[in-house]
């Protein structure tokens, strides 16, 4: 019988923390107790782990008891880190005996899974070095400045790279159980999983679900004043050589330093902006797909159709569709 260990940190918790723990336990035991049913016998040993006899949760509300402490888990083969305080700097002193124990079981052949603000505990361990990440688009730029050597995929529900599972934020870690179900139990336990508890087993990934906001804490004052004329002026046409010069930066220069402080191109960034408006008209408006697509500056509707796409996943009429009731009327 397999190994699987369910992290419950000691602090740095967030109020999803206690969600992953319990949804993660849930389906795996019924995926166990579905695949006993089917082959006569269970897949996994399911055990929440910790660094001490409990962990208390917001702000001393809840708590939870470890079965183990993971100086007891001489081995195991899969380990789920639930999401932890989007706040993060640094790993805390009390959770940092994690880093090591995490390093020596995947030396040793363990799988490890990490479910949104999870990432910052992998990435802490550096594992993740060089390797994809998915996480909650709203912690992606913190998350870049703190690990630069990760690279993001946060348009993707989940990475699978030589045995390390990162996910989307939210409750999208449901979607990486069963994934996780399907990887090492089979296909018809992971579809009976997604039936019982109701979730999307083919949903790939959460672009429709960002809110673009311009990374503004990089600290150069250069690109903030960049950033503020692209988002005032975005419906007009914009001329990024003319930008860079009234800034009095040349524009070799002006594009590695906008890349380096917001993660995008200034004009990956013009398109986002627009983008980012057009979308709120389409969830709040009446007005034609056209109409929203002159007022955020495209005359050409394939471009404009292409561009959505590229930063939605979805169509514009598919997006408004899925987001405004009125549409629907």
């Amino acid at each position: 019988m397999k190994h699987l260990a369910i992290l419950v940190p000691e602090v740095q918790t967030g109020p999803n923390t206690l969600s992953c723990i319990v949804g993660t336990y849930h389906i795996f035991t019924e995926a166990n107790r579905y695949y006993h049913q089917n082959h006569d016998k269970m897949l996994f040993e399911i055990e929440l782990v910790g660094l001490s006899g409990q962990s208390s949760f917001l702000n001393g509300l809840l708590a939870v008891k470890p079965q183990k402490e993971i100086s007891a888990i001489d081995k195991t083969d899969l380990i789920i880190i639930p999401a932890i305080a989007p706040n993060f700097t640094v790993l805390e002193t009390k959770n940092i005996p994690f880093v090591n124990w995490l390093r020596n079981q995947y030396t040793h052949g363990a799988h490890i899974a990490s479910m949104c603000t999870g990432a910052y505990v992998l990435a802490s361990t550096g594992l993740l070095e060089r390797k994809n990440c998915s996480i909650h688009w709203n912690a992606e730029a913190n998350f870049q400045q703190l690990f630069p050597n990760v690279s993001m995929k946060t348009d993707s529900i989940i990475t699978d790279e030589q045995g390390i599972y990162t996910n989307g934020g939210g409750y999208s870690f449901l979607q990486l159980l069963i994934y996780l179900v399907e990887r090492y139990y089979d296909r018809q336990t992971a579809i009976y999983c997604s039936k019982i508890f109701q979730i999307d087993i083919n949903r790939q990934q959460q672009s429709d679900f960002v809110i673009f906001n311009g990374q503004k804490k990089h600290g150069d004052e250069m690109v903030i004043k960049a950033q503020e004329y692209i988002e005032q002026n975005f419906a007009e046409k914009i001329s990024i050589q003319k930008l860079a010069e009234q800034l009095t930066v040349g524009r070799r220069s002006f594009d590695r330093r906008f890349i380096k402080a917001t993660g995008n191109t200034p004009i990956e960034y013009l398109q986002r902006v627009k983008i980012e408006s057009a979308k709120k008209e389409l969830e709040t408006s009446t007005k034609t797909v056209h109409e929203v697509m002159y007022e955020v500056g495209y005359a050409d509707s394939k471009a404009f159709r292409e561009i959505f796409r590229k930063v939605t996943g979805l169509s514009p009429l598919a997006y408004r569709s899925k987001y405004n009731k009125s549409a629907l009327k």
